[in-house]
């Protein structure tokens, strides 16, 4: 099996950690074929205006990595991550008459905007006027001793006529629903997408393609026998991810070209609703495919000289092993055959390490899968 290989050069290997992995980062680095124009413009905000904005659904501000139907653009937003300092020193710099940074808004077709970005402070701002915080009184503790222990309904006139009347600056992205539109709003949120926790491709990507299909990689994922192969969920959904690969390489391999990101983007955004994709057919493969390698090698299977699991080992493991179930069954012990031939084989070796997005390493390390698993002499 290929856990057991001796040790060396590791290729894609996935990481569990917060941070983004090399070949992450490199994904967002990477220049887009084409670039592509928004339209925008600017606007200033009252204080008191965006809260009653949100407080009517006029502002919303999406949950990451949920589908919303009436939604053009949703999920692009983490969880709330400021601690309670953080927030109550953005009050008191309002407070004070301090300057803050703008945000960035999505106008959809209905109307509504869409947070892109400026979460924090929104969310901030909403639960100072509410009064409550995590189910506890906000009343400033973290600030000048003037303010300490104030609420927005304790403050005096004339602090609460500062917070209120106060400007933000925002600018407004607008989108008119289509596959260009949103593509070029995936390439602005890149552009914000700095410091603190950044995003990874995949999580921006199923923001801004939410509905169906997301919804069907979220139930893969949590398949008991997949969940066996590749071991903890990811925090950074990057099992999903591989989830989304093995896919779009079984039912479009031909269309491959690099890079990755805009394969996946395009594919994920074609099929957003599940679009000529028969989806019982399509589960029951994944799912067949995830028991026998499980039955086969265990979770071994899909690692490569490394404890973690290999993107393109089991991307190409995957899609052989579900090309083969599409004709005709397999058994686990024709399985584990197939595995430690391709074990074995070097050009396998070759194009499961390194650089391994080109079409040429796709398109072979598949092949050669396909080629073992269709193998009559299993």
């Amino acid at each position: 099996m290929f856990m057991d290989q001796p040790q060396g050069v590791q290729g894609q290997a996935s990481s569990e950690g917060p941070d983004l992995t090399p070949e992450e980062v490199a994904e967002l680095a990477e220049a887009e074929l084409e670039a592509r124009p928004v339209s925008y413009s600017g606007a200033d905000f009252d204080v008191e205006g965006l809260v009653r904005r949100l407080d009517r659904g006029d502002i919303v501000i999406p949950t990451f990595g949920h589908g919303d139907p009436t939604l053009e653009v949703a999920g692009f937003q983490r969880a709330f991550v400021w601690r309670r300092p953080q927030m109550d020193r953005f009050i008191e710099s309002l407070l004070l008459g301090y300057p803050i940074p703008g945000i960035m808004l999505v106008e959809q077709v209905d109307k509504r905007y869409l947070v892109l970005d400026g979460q924090q402070r929104l969310r901030t701002l909403s639960s100072f006027y509410s009064g409550v915080h995590a189910g506890k009184e906000f009343a400033l503790q973290n600030v000048a001793s003037d303010f300490k222990g104030l609420t927005y309904r304790s403050l005096p006139t004339e602090l609460r006529r500062q917070l209120d009347n106060t400007f933000i600056q925002a600018t407004i992205v607008k989108t008119d629903g289509t596959t260009e539109s949103l593509e070029a709003i995936y390439q602005v949120f890149e552009r914000l997408n700095a410091g603190g926790t950044q995003l990874t491709p995949h999580e921006i990507r199923i923001a801004l393609y939410p509905g169906p299909f997301v919804d069907l990689l979220t139930e893969l994922n949590g398949l008991p026998n997949w969940r066996a192969l590749y071991g903890k969920r990811s925090p950074r959904v990057r099992d999903q991810e591989l989830i989304l690969r093995i896919i779009a390489l079984y039912l479009n391999l031909d269309g491959y070209e690099v890079p990755l990101k805009k394969f996946l983007n395009d594919f994920l955004g074609a099929h957003r609703f599940l679009e000529d994709i028969n989806v019982e057919e399509l589960r029951a493969r994944f799912s067949d495919a995830a028991s026998l390698l499980l039955a086969a090698a265990g979770p071994a299977a899909i690692r490569y000289q490394s404890t973690q699991v290999n993107t393109a080992l089991t991307e190409a493991l995957f899609v052989g092993l579900m090309r083969r179930l599409s004709i005709s069954e397999i058994i686990a012990s024709q399985v584990k055959t197939g595995i430690d031939a391709l074990a074995k084989n070097d050009r396998l070796s070759r194009v499961i390490s390194g650089s391994t997005a080109t079409e040429e390493y796709v398109r072979t390390r598949v092949a050669l899968a396909s080629d073992q698993f269709m193998n009559e002499s299993l």
